[in-house]
Formats: C-alpha cells, structure tokens, sequence
C-alpha cells in the first residue's frame, strides 16, 4: 500500500474560510463517490460552517480525562480501522491532551497517511513553526501551537484561503467568526487592519516559496533551460572590483519596482584557483547583498560567460546585471569582454544591465598618466628611463659582436623614449629623444665617435625618429592633461549638482553646507560673514572648524556675496581655477541663511495666529461658558440673601446644590484652561514611576454616574511607566466625553490589553461617532464635534488629554467602534523589566 496524499488548506488568519473550503472539497468528492469521512472538523459554533458538515459522515472522537476534565480529541485507531480513501482532519498544528496516541495532531495525520489515507487538513500562517518571532513582533501574541515547516512543505497540494483584511473584519462584525462578548476585544488586537494585512503577506509569500520550489522541480524533471519570467530574478555578475557595490544597490532599486523580485549576487573563480578578486572586497559585497535582501553564490567556471549564463538560466532568472569594463582600450584585442559576450549569448528571455561605474576603464595594464600632476616617484622614473635609458641601451648594443642594425637601434631608442612619457610625462621624453639622437649619431651612425652624418638616409632616419619621439610625448602629454581636465570637471560637476539637489530637496542646514565647502576645498575653518551696511562690523551668520576668522580680510580666502554678505575660508590660498565652484557655494550659503530665516519668521508668525486663535476662543468661551455657571451662582446667592422671600429648606438645599454644581463647572472649566496654557509654554513636567493600570483608572471614574462604565483591566496586565496624576486627568477627560455622547442607558466599555511593549487603554462608546476627516480635529483646542451643548464645555478635554498622553511619551487616538461608535486608544508604554503577557487569542482562533 502506497503513502497517501496531503492537502492542506492555508490562511492567513482565523475565520478566512479554511475549514469552510475544505468541507465543500470533501462534499465534491463524495458527489463523485469518493469515500471521504470527517475524521476532526472543529464549527467553533459557526453556523455555516456547522451546516457544511451534514451530509458527511463522522468519526466518533475518542474522550480522554485530564485534570478531572473530560475532552475529546480525533480516533486514530478508529479512522484507521474505518480505512476511508479521503479524512479530513482539520486544525494542523494542535496540541493533543496528555495522554493522547501523539502529542501533536500532525503526528496522528502522519500514521494515517503512512495507512495509505489521503488527508486534507487546515492551518494559519502564524502557526508554522519558523515564523513564531516575525508573528510575535506583528502581533505581540506568542504561538503556542506550531507546526514543523517540514511537515507542511511536504504536501502534496497547498491551498491559499484569502481573504482582504477589510472582508474579514466585516465577517467578523457580522458575527460569523466570534460570539458578539468576545468580538470588541478581537477586532480591537488581533485582527487590526494592520496585522491582518502583515499575516497576508506573510502567507502569500510563503505560498509564492512553495510555488517556485514546485517550480524548480517540474524544470529540472522535464530538463527545461529557457527562462519563464513567472517571477523577476535579478544576478548581479560580480568580480571582486570595487564597483560591485554599485551593481549591489544598482539591482536592489531595480528590485523594489516589483514586489517579490529577488537578487542572487554570483561571483565566478576560475577552477585553478587563479583570481584577482580582494578576500576583503568580496566579503564586504557579500555582507551588502544579505542586507538588502538578496543572496550570495559562489561559482567555479573557466569560461565566465557561459558559467554566468548557466547559471542564471539554472536559477530562472530574467535580468542580469553586469558593470561596464574595467579593462583598458587595448586590452580589447584579447577579446570583446564578458558584458559584450553575455549580452550577445543571453538570448530574448534574459535581461542584461550594463551598469556605469566609477572604475570603468581602469583595469591593469601599461601605466597611463592620469593627470598633469604626476607624482614624484613617476617623474622620477621617467627622467631614469629617458636619460638613463638610452645610455645603459648604448652600452648594451655596443656590447654585442654583430649589432641588430641602425633600423632595429632606431626602434629600441624609441621605445625608451615612448615608455619615458608614458611615465614621467612630456619633458623626460623630449630629454630621453635627445640623448637618443646624440647616442644614435655618436655611436652608431657611420661615420661613427663623430656627430656627423654621411648617409643620407641615416640622416633622415634620425630625424624621423626625433620628430616620432616629440610627437608621441606631446599626445602623452596632452591626454594626461585632458584626463586632469575632465577628472576636474567632473568633480565640479558633482559638487555642482549637489548644490542643485539641495536647492530642489529644500535643504536648510547651513552648518552642513558650510561642512560641506570645508571638505571639499581641505580648508581648517569656514564663516557666512554679513553686515547691514558698508559701514556696519561684521556678524558671523554661521562657522564651522576651528578659530572661524572674524573679517573677511584676515581670511586666506574670500568669496563675496552681494555688497554686504561673504564666504570667509581658513587654511590655504585656492587657485584661481577653484573660486568658480567656491562662488557657486557662497550664492548657495545666502539662499540657505535666507530660507533659514523665512521659516524662522514663518514659524514665530504661526504661533502667533495660533495665540490669537487661542485667545479667540478663551474670551469666546469666557464670555459664555464661564459666565453661564457665574450667572447662575450669582442668582443663586442673591436669591438666598434676600429677604422678600422665606425659603423652605427644599428650595435652599436646591439653591445650595446648583451654586455647588456650578462651581464644580467652574472648576472643571478653569482647571482645563490651566492645563492647556501649561500644555502650550510646555511647562507640563511629568514624574514617571511605574504603576498598575488598575490603581489609576477606577479612581478616574468617580465623575461619571455610577453604573454608566463596563471595567475590563486583567491583572495580568505588566505595569505601565506614568505620571499617575497626569494619566487620572487623562482617563477621566476620556470616559467622560464617551459618557456625555453615548446614547441612554448605553454603558461604555473601558478595556486594557498588552501588545508587545505597549500596554493599550481603550473606550469604548456607541454614540454617532465621528467621521474620518473629523478624527483629527476633535483634539485641537476649543473643538466641539456636532450639535454638543454650549454649556458643555470649552472643548478643551481632548486636547488637554492627548498633551498629557504625549508628555507621558504615549500617544492617544480614536477609532472607529465596530457596529457604531467611537474607541478612543490610549497606547502607553510598558514599564522595563517586566514580564508581559501578549494579549490571547479568542476561543477557537486556531480555526
């Protein structure tokens, strides 16, 4: 009897419909007269899930007592005995009761595949075993219940269940997934948008994974090279140079333009072990490529193109990136190049990037003067080889019995004077011409030991070979200076550019700008001088470096900029040749300073109108909301002192109770106003300790009515660092405002859960609610959403809880209540050092 076949269903979170898909599987079969039974099926009181399951026969479940506990889990010797071609057993990854058969019930599902029984089973993403952390950090919830990946990649058939995050939450506030008690708190922490739409794409690339090794297998049974563009693959051809960083970031960006693109980075060594690659240089690449996501691979080939086309075409890729030459013009005889070769053989299903880089045409090979300037150590040998040279060359020559011939001594003479400006430039190779025409003349010219020349054609072959020599140094010569040239240019053009950049990106910092002119032209110190007139003393607008100078006279260099503004610089006198971009750099140190000071000037005009919106306000909400509880006060007392009316003892409590209430208003009123004139000279100063949820939040309750407020705060909540003062006025604006707005006899719901290091505070009202463009808004001062009351407050109780959240170091927003309403999230910070308990998962949402 053969092994049988596993399907698995996979979702990305509970109640997307695994076991629901699986069950209509099992109903298709048994309408094709397949023998399938329900080996496990757990409805979690799901009706439509419960009603998927008539029609199809059960396995009784075997009962098993455990701490005094009767629970039932599936019959492994029953389904075996029962022998059915298809069970289905759902819940992959559960935990069997002590005492059962196997401790996990994939252990059950593989002695009934080895039985020859085809199973097809369910699981989430979060369950699989290696992905324990990444859903811990998503979620703060730790899975207890896992499943080895092993075990679930060697199925036979894996099905993603998807769902949109919005879709199930929607199911769930219908009630399809959980009881209604149970659903606030669902919604509210493990089934945020957030971390539904995370467990999504962790199951969809998981699939993907699973989809491509699946994939790769089918290509190497059928022995298929051509590339299928199914999925982008990007190989990055590395040589060990140092442009291979640049190809690195280079395929990186080309990869973030498609989701799920990935980067396999090769470098290719010749089997003899032979390399010019740096150990340093690779292992540097190699971390590079790990941190922007991709993978490294080492390849021996003797034929470089083709074991970077083989194996590009082996991992399915369909891009290549590859960086231009490093290899010098004539070094192209030996061949067009990898690139070229790779470009021309890659065939229409392959890609090939050829990438620019900084080391482009800088490979080994003859020395090259590389600017005007050439080293000491250059000029030094090219004076040897030019002067020196010929005369050692002359005593050779003169050395040997039978000479070569005028012809070849021309040539060797020549090829000294060639290597001589290749080295030391212009002037060593005009001297090595010299010498080698006095040298030629002198001694191997007949007549010989004498400076004249009878031959006319030897004549002639001198000159020539003079005129070849000075030709030759001066196209050495001026190439050097081109090369000095554009490496100049080039590096202006830069610094040109990140000028423009920094004027287009709006960058404001001028200490960094003058950062900036200090390194680039090596200077000690660097100051923005300005004045207001001619006859002014200057002020330093900004320096950077050591001893900035004070006036633009005593600087080594100074750019002005306009009549009353310079650019100072300390250090050394530039040539005339670097003032042109130094200039570029002064108008740019003005732009910045004047920016600098626009949004000062903007900044302070803001804070203005925001004080005199404030100051709006408060004498609008004087002139009402403080005067109303005056106004009543006032008649109160009044009507108590005076003696026209006798006032039974009924109406002077009465009259007693409303001067009492409106004072408490009055102090209400007046305690907000302070705390948000605190909140805005940010003088709020709050003393952090660590304390229990439960300590401040029932103290906070004590204005509103009593029975109004459901409290829901676990003890084993960790603590909280807070100010317990400044968390009371917070708690106690909050439920308040929720009370004021739910509608009667609604009581709101005051819950707190852990999430990772947070420790969530939230409540929850039925009212109205608030729409999302309104959200923000109910937290600015004097703000009141809707038809509220005018005596109902300055509209001060929100924005002074959010200051004192955010003083705290938490935060405070609102939500949307599932089924109507507004949550207000109180999100703190979980004191250090504590245990924390995640916050559990709801009954059944293993499903």
């Amino acid at each position: 009897m053969g092994r049988g076949t596993l399907r698995i269903y996979l979702g990305a979170a509970p109640g997307v419909g695994k076991t629901y898909a699986m069950l209509s599987e099992a109903h298709r079969r048994v309408e094709r007269g397949t023998d399938c039974v329900v080996a496990l099926v757990e409805h979690h009181d799901r009706p439509r899930t419960e009603v998927m399951l008539h029609g199809l026969e059960q396995v009784p479940r075997t009962e098993i007592t455990y701490r005094s506990a009767v629970f039932t889990e599936m019959d492994v010797d029953a389904v075996l005995e029962r022998a059915p071609a298809v069970a289905l057993v759902d819940e992959l990854a559960h935990t069997n009761v002590p005492g059962s058969r196997n401790a996990k019930r994939w252990q059950d599902v593989e002695e009934l595949l080895k039985a020859g029984i085809d199973v097809i089973s369910t699981v989430n993403i979060q369950h699989l075993e290696s992905l324990g952390d990444v859903v811990e950090s998503i979620t703060g919830v730790r899975q207890q219940e896992t499943v080895p990946d092993e075990v679930v990649r060697r199925a036979d058939q894996i099905e993603l269940v998807d769902m949109s995050p919005q879709a199930l939450r929607r199911r769930m506030a219908h009630g399809n997934i959980y009881q209604p008690d149970k659903l606030d708190a669902a919604l509210s922490n493990y089934f945020r948008p957030g971390n539904l739409t995370a467990l999504r794409e962790l199951a969809l690339l998981w699939t993907a994974d699973r989809v491509d090794e699946y994939l790769q297998q089918y290509r190497g049974e059928h022995n298929i090279r051509t590339t299928w563009q199914a999925r982008e693959r990007i190989v990055v051809g590395l040589t060990g140079g140092p442009e291979g960083r640049t190809l690195i970031r280079r395929a990186s960006r080309m990869a973030a333009k498609g989701s799920g693109s990935e980067i396999l980075a090769v470098y290719i060594a010749r089997s003899d072990g032979l390399t010019s690659a740096s150990p340093k240089e690779l292992a540097v690449q190699r971390t590079l490529v790990e941190d922007v996501g991709g993978t490294f691979h080492h390849v021996i080939g003797d034929d470089i193109p083709a074991a970077l086309l083989e194996f590009a075409r082996g991992v399915n890729a369909t891009q290549i990136v590859l960086g231009s030459s490093r290899r010098k013009t004539w070094q192209y005889i030996y061949g067009p190049g990898v690139g070229a070769t790779v470009a021309r053989e890659s065939g229409p299903d392959l890609d090939v990037h050829i990438v620019t880089h900084e080391e482009v045409a800088k490979g080994r090979g003859l020395p090259i003067a590389r600017g005007a300037r050439l080293g000491r150590a250059r000029i030094v040998s090219g004076w040897l080889v030019g002067v020196a040279g010929p005369v050692l060359l002359s005593l050779l020559l003169r050395s040997l019995e039978n000479g070569p011939g005028l012809a070849n001594d021309v040539l060797l003479f020549l090829f000294l004077t060639v290597a001589a400006a290749l080295l030391g430039g212009l002037r060593p190779a005009l001297a090595s011409a010299a010498v080698g025409v006095m040298l030629l003349n002198y001694w191997f010219t007949p007549p010989t030991h004498t400076l004249t020349v009878q031959d006319p054609e030897n004549f002639v072959a001198i000159v020539i070979f003079f005129a070849v020599a000075v030709a030759v140094s001066s196209v050495v010569d001026l190439a050097a200076r081109r090369t000095h040239q554009a490496a100049r240019l080039r590096a202006e053009s830069e610094i040109l550019s990140f000028l423009a950049g920094s004027v287009l990106r709006g960058e404001t910092a001028l200490d960094a700008l003058l950062e900036r002119v200090r390194e680039t032209f090596a200077m000690e110190s660097v100051a923005l001088l300005e004045r207001t007139s001619d006859v002014d003393p200057w002020t330093c607008a900004g320096s950077v470096g050591p001893a900035p100078v004070a006036r633009p006279d005593d600087a080594d260099v100074d750019m002005p900029v306009g009549d009353n503004m310079a650019l100072a610089l300390s250090g050394r006198v530039l040539p005339a040749e670097d003032r042109r971009v130094l200039g570029a750099f002064a108008a740019q140190a003005a732009v910045v300073l004047d920016r600098q000071r626009l949004v000062s000037e903007a900044d302070r005009a803001r804070r203005l109108a925001e004080g005199n919106r404030i100051r709006t306000a408060l004498l609008a909400a004087v002139s009402h909301d403080l005067r109303t509880p005056l106004a009543g006060i006032k008649a109160a007392v009044s009507s108590l002192r005076s003696d026209d009316v006798a006032w039974s003892p009924e109406d002077e409590a009465e009259l007693l109770e409303g001067i009492e209430d409106g004072a408490d208003r009055l102090d209400h009123l007046v305690g907000n106003l302070l705390d948000m004139s605190r909140l805005q000279t940010g003088t709020v100063t709050p003393l952090i300790r660590e304390i229990d949820l439960d300590e401040v939040v029932p103290m906070a309750l004590g204005g509103v009515p009593e029975g109004s407020v459901d409290l829901d705060i676990p003890e084993t909540l960790p603590m909280v660092a807070v100010d317990p003062g400044l968390l009371e006025r917070v708690v106690a604006n909050v439920v308040e405002n929720a009370v004021k707005y739910s509608p009667g006899g609604e009581r709101i719901v005051v819950a707190a859960s852990a999430l990772g290091e947070r420790v969530e505070l939230r409540v929850v009202d039925r009212g109205r609610g608030v729409p999302d463009e309104a959200k923000e808004r109910i937290f600015e001062p004097f703000q009141r959403y809707g038809d509220a009351p005018r005596g109902a407050g300055v509209g001060l109780g929100l924005a002074v809880s959010r200051g004192f959240a955010e003083a705290m170091g938490g935060t405070l927003d609102a939500e949307d209540t599932p089924g109507g309403g507004l949550t207000m999230v109180l999100t703190l910070t979980a004191a250090p050092g504590r245990a924390q308990a995640g916050a559990a998962l709801p009954a059944g949402a293993t499903s």
